[in-house]
């Protein structure tokens, strides 16, 4: 049995065919830039960021509901866009990045003709492939809509389709969003020039959406995530039946996401059974550095006959550098037993500190943080997501390098305790963790001391003995013809540079108000003497008299200020 379309469907697919291809031609980088201009225009956002009314906090929420506005009508790639910003919130206002938290929910779903114009060009016999398909989607989100479907052999299917257009809106708009990141590198202060890598902030923000416009790549990875969660009983992956570049056909799931299975569907040691599980399954895909970065419940399904969990929807992926992630690890287990300055020492492995950095005042800050997670625990403000992202912001306050995948992870990780709160309450995620630690250590010890990691530390060693003596004639050299030389580069710190601009600024208001006044004085002089000849040079002289007088009472009211400060 196949799917049968009516005369009307084949109408509209029709229509919808003609439709696609007149936007696509409509979609160039000129147009989008109006169009973006024009967004931003109408909502407001461009009015908002020059308005210094109200209080900062009423401000930074309306610049969040304005840009909110903005990239919902811009489209799949800004409102993406607006998800990966959400996720910074060492750079944006927590009532920003609020705001843009609606951006996660679900977007008005694409008629289902446009969505089999992209099925029909993926799998041109999809009409033999399948029972049927439901037209009203399961789920709808920037890049891709859900369908529930049956399959020709009579197995249910989820069946995921990439929207129409998608592709080609990103490749226009990354364009012109990464010229855009070029000026604004330019436009920031020194300080945090050396400390924010915006264009690797993008970059990492059309590799990861790249993944997600190729459904072949999440078909991979729910392969390798698989063979991940095969120790684990009550968990699994579901079987993908058949992709394409822009279709991605899986087992169907009857059940509930995590927040609505019924509450005596499990008994606790079930409940509790699972949520371990899932701890050090996470734990697992965290400390290997390739991880789910959106394991919400949503994305976790309870089957109804199994009992067992599913996790879904690998469009977004997240990476980590392993020393990242271990050094992680280790700040939070040092946090544990009140080992602060260990903690701090693990933290200052991932933020690096810049010419700008004052270790001291980011050492305290950290310090007077740490203290208050000792033996906290994930039910309480104190929990260990919100450990993280406030590291996170105190190393940007201080102008430390911030990898850029880390915010990503910490969001994951944050989301994988919020889960594991909410499926078994009575027992600390943090504990569970803490369970983990021999399975932590043995991973690290296995990276350390494998193969690849001792060739390549031989192979290294060997380079340094064969070259040893060739570098150390070549220092003798330099010393027995006195031409040894060291390189210094002293930076001054950014409050001398400040404090030394300022000195600048006074020093030539004073010497141009002397020299206003001596020219004017002058004039005045010679005007004296020469009063028929030159009858407009006195006017002259009391101009230049006045313009001294002017700037001499802004350097003394400069300086009246600074020892205000002081």
């Amino acid at each position: 049995m196949a799917v049968a379309l009516s005369q009307e469907q084949v109408n509209e697919l029709a229509r919808a065919r003609r439709m696609i291809e007149r936007e696509r031609k409509k979609i160039t980088p000129r147009r989008r830039q109006h169009e973006v201009v024009k967004a931003l225009v109408k909502h407001g956002v461009l009015h908002v960021l020059r308005d210094r009314s109200g209080d900062e906090e009423t401000r930074h929420r309306l610049i969040g509901q304005r840009l909110r506005a903005a990239f919902e009508e811009l489209g799949p790639t800004f409102i993406k866009l607006g998800q990966v910003i959400m996720t910074r919130q060492e750079l944006l206002p927590e009532a920003v990045t609020a705001e843009l938290a609606a951006l996660l929910d679900s977007v008005p779903p694409l008629p289902f003709h446009y969505m089999m114009a992209v099925l029909e060009d993926e799998i041109p016999n999809w009409a033999d492939v399948f029972r049927w398909i439901d037209p009203n989607p399961l789920g709808s989100a920037s890049l891709a809509q859900v369908y529930r479907a049956q399959l020709a052999d009579g197995r249910m299917a989820a069946v995921k389709i990439v929207r129409p257009l998608v592709d080609r809106l990103f490749q226009v708009d990354i364009g012109n969003v990464r010229k855009l990141v070029r000026r604004l590198q330019r436009l920031l202060p020194p300080q945090l020039e050396v400390s924010l890598d915006l264009h690797g902030i993008i970059e990492d923000y059309y590799s990861s959406t790249m993944n997600e416009l190729d459904l072949r790549r999440e078909a991979e990875i729910m392969d390798e995530q698989r063979a991940m969660v095969e120790e684990f009983e009550t968990l699994y992956i579901p079987e993908v039946y058949h992709v394409t570049q822009r279709v991605l056909v899986m087992e169907f799931i009857d059940g509930w996401n995590l927040k609505d299975f019924p509450v005596d569907f499990f008994t606790f040691e079930e409940r509790l059974e699972r949520m371990t599980d899932l701890a050090h399954y996470y734990v697992k895909a965290f400390v290997e550095g390739n991880y789910h970065a959106d394991p919400h419940a949503s994305n976790l399904m309870v089957d109804r006959r199994t009992k067992r969990i599913a996790i879904l929807d690998w469009g977004l992926v997240g990476r980590m550098d392993a020393a990242h992630t271990e050094a992680i690890f280790r700040m939070l287990m040092h946090v544990r037993v009140n080992q602060q300055e260990d903690a701090i020492e693990a933290l200052l492995d991932i933020y690096e500190p810049t010419r700008y950095t004052d270790l001291v005042s980011l050492r305290d800050q950290l310090r007077s943080l740490l203290i208050h997670y000792t033996n906290s625990t994930q039910a309480s403000y104190y929990n260990w997501g919100n450990l993280l992202l406030s590291t996170i912001v105190i190393a940007a306050k201080n102008y430390c390098r911030i990898p850029n995948g880390l915010a990503l992870w910490t969001k994951g990780f944050s989301a994988a305790e919020g889960t594991a709160r909410w499926l078994c309450p009575e027992i600390s995620y943090h504990q569970l963790v803490e369970i983990a630690d021999v399975q932590i250590l043995r991973r690290w010890m296995m990276r350390r001391f494998n193969y690849h990691t001792n060739a390549s530390f031989v192979a290294e060693l060997a380079k340094l003995t064969a070259t040893l003596p060739r570098r150390v004639n070549k220092i003798l050299e330099h010393f027995e013809w006195n031409d040894f030389r060291v390189n210094l580069d002293a930076q001054l710190s950014h409050q001398a540079v400040r404090t030394l601009h300022r000195v600048v600024n006074k020093l030539l208001l004073a010497l141009m108000s002397g020299t206003f006044f001596l020219g004017g004085a002058l004039l005045l002089a010679f005007a004296d003497t020469h009063a028929d000849a030159h009858g407009g040079i006195v006017p002259l002289g009391w101009v230049g008299i006045g313009v001294s007088g002017a700037l001499g009472l802004s350097a003394l009211w400069s300086t009246l200020r600074s020892k205000k400060r002081i």
